[in-house]
């Protein structure tokens, strides 16, 4: 498999993995298991969107315990699946591009921030204090603010 190929196919892993702690999963998971079924002809594509939903399970779990060789596992497993579909039909290449543009429509827009202000007075603060342009799926399991998912913050 040529380079190109198998970059395709760790994107592809990536942008899944991605998907799978976001609202837009339920079409994310339909999607790839319609792709991945085509590779085989068909009939198999409640099996697949089984299987990714088990892999989102695992997922989940091991983010919530910090298990990061977990979450690399999922990433893992899904990369040789892609991997093996393109090096079965090379043709379904530009099919796995267009399906990651559809997956990550806003990657590259809405990342530039502008100038972000933030003030924070009144003395102690007892929680969590942000500062950042963009904020997503945060984490705030220190302290003594509470979180809802992973994420990361830019600013």
């Amino acid at each position: 498999m040529d380079a190109e190929l198998a970059a395709l196919a760790t994107a592809g892993a990536t942008a899944l993995v991605q998907q799978m702690v976001t609202e837009g999963w339920t079409q994310a998971r339909q999607r790839v298991a319609a792709f991945l079924s085509r590779r085989r002809d068909g009939g198999e594509e409640e099996a697949l969107e089984g299987e990714l939903e088990l892999s989102r399970t695992e997922l989940v779990a091991s983010q919530r315990s910090g298990d990061d060789d977990g979450a690399a596992d999922v990433a893992a497993e899904w990369r040789v699946r892609l991997r093996r579909a393109l090096r079965d039909d090379p043709a379904a290449a530009e099919e796995l591009r267009r399906l990651l543009a559809e997956l990550r429509p806003d990657e590259g827009a809405g990342t530039e921030v502008g100038e972000v202000h933030n003030t924070i007075s009144g003395g102690v603060q007892h929680g969590t204090v942000i500062q950042a342009g963009v904020v997503s799926g945060l984490n705030l399991g220190g302290g003594t603010g509470t979180g809802a998912g992973e994420g990361s913050a830019r600013g």
